[in-house]
């Protein structure tokens, strides 16, 4: 029997988060480079005077330069802390694209939460159920259906559901067992990967989100740097711009790269379990396969004659009668 547990495989969202960032220092990078222009003053860089312009001839009073650094006033006052980046003024100066960036963060965490309570080897492979089956296949010849069929009522889960499935094939062909544990394993399998399948989307979509805020807050701050007031420069209003710009970067990527990782080590943990259930399915078959064609199992879990077996006999064909024969009858 083949499990097809195998092709669960899911959109793997490292490729989008490596484009998105090699996307986002492409972006920083041109904006540094024209914040720079800016700030020099355009291509050709800033006006340098000519040092020979200076008149060498001034003098030059010590106690004057004495006096000058002694009073220069020191840049930091007394008491004044330096200035920080402030987590709650990021994520306001993010705008309205946080929004989105915001509940997927939300719907990442307890996706996860969801993910680690429900995929755990207890709640998927009960261990009293596969104590229960162990003992019922020692030996295997004095394996019980009925038996096997309430243990799986009382624990109810993933790996109950495929043993049940083919406890309702017994007395069919082992083939047919094995494609009813197949397809039972199949079904249960995408069922558990659902939540994880949106972890994936979160991954992959909320770089996307980031990276859109941020172009539209580029555009918003060129936009405002044609008009400049007067006590503002055109390097301070593009460099507050694309400082707000950025924040949506980060925080898709910070949104993004946890559920990357947790998609992935979900994904891979549910597989182990199925290939679990897949061996306990493996253990109960040839258990059942003692019944092919004997018994057969009724909606209450009990056993019943096979239906061939109930099937009255056919009626012996009637002797062919010959020419003479026919004729001794006609005459009698």
């Amino acid at each position: 029997m083949r499990s097809k547990t195998e092709t669960h495989r899911f959109c793997r969202p490292t490729s989008w988060t490596v484009l998105v960032t090699a996307g986002v220092v492409v972006v920083m990078m041109a904006a540094n480079a024209t914040v720079s222009v800016a700030q020099n003053g355009g291509p050709t860089g800033p006006v340098i005077r000519d040092p020979r312009s200076i008149d060498a001839n001034v003098p030059i009073d010590a106690s004057e330069i004495q006096s000058i650094m002694t009073d220069q006033p020191d840049p930091t006052p007394p008491g004044a802390a330096p200035s920080g980046i402030d987590l709650l003024t990021l994520i306001s100066r993010g705008g309205a694209f946080m929004i989105p960036i915001g509940i997927m963060s939300f719907l990442v965490v307890a996706l996860a939460v969801e993910r680690f309570a429900s995929l755990r080897r207890r709640r998927i492979i009960p261990m009293k159920l596969r104590k229960q089956l162990a003992a019922m296949l020692d030996p295997i010849s004095k394996f019980d259906p009925t038996a096997a069929y309430h243990a799986c009522i009382e624990s109810p889960s993933p790996a109950s559901r495929v043993i049940m499935a083919m406890l309702r094939r017994t007395g069919q062909p082992l083939a047919d067992i094995e494609r009813a544990a197949s397809e039972t394993i199949e079904r249960e399998a995408d069922h558990q990967a659902s939540p994880i399948r949106w972890l994936t989307l979160a991954a992959a979509a909320t770089p996307l989100m980031g990276l859109l805020g941020t172009v539209w807050g580029m555009i918003v701050a060129f936009h405002e740097s044609t008009t400049l007031t007067a006590d503002r420069s055109r390097s301070e209003q593009l460099s507050e711009g694309i400082y707000t710009a950025l924040v949506t970067t980060l925080a898709g990527l910070v949104v993004a790269i946890p559920a990357a990782m947790l998609a992935l080590y979900l994904e891979n943990r549910l597989i182990k379990l199925f290939h679990r259930i897949e061996q306990l399915s493996f253990d109960v078959a040839p258990g059942l396969a003692r019944f092919t064609g004997r018994r057969q199992m009724n909606s209450d879990g009990t056993l019943r004659m096979h239906d061939t077996l109930n099937e009255a006999p056919p009626a012996p064909p009637l002797p062919k009668q010959t020419g003479k024969s026919r004729d001794q009858a006609k005459t009698g």
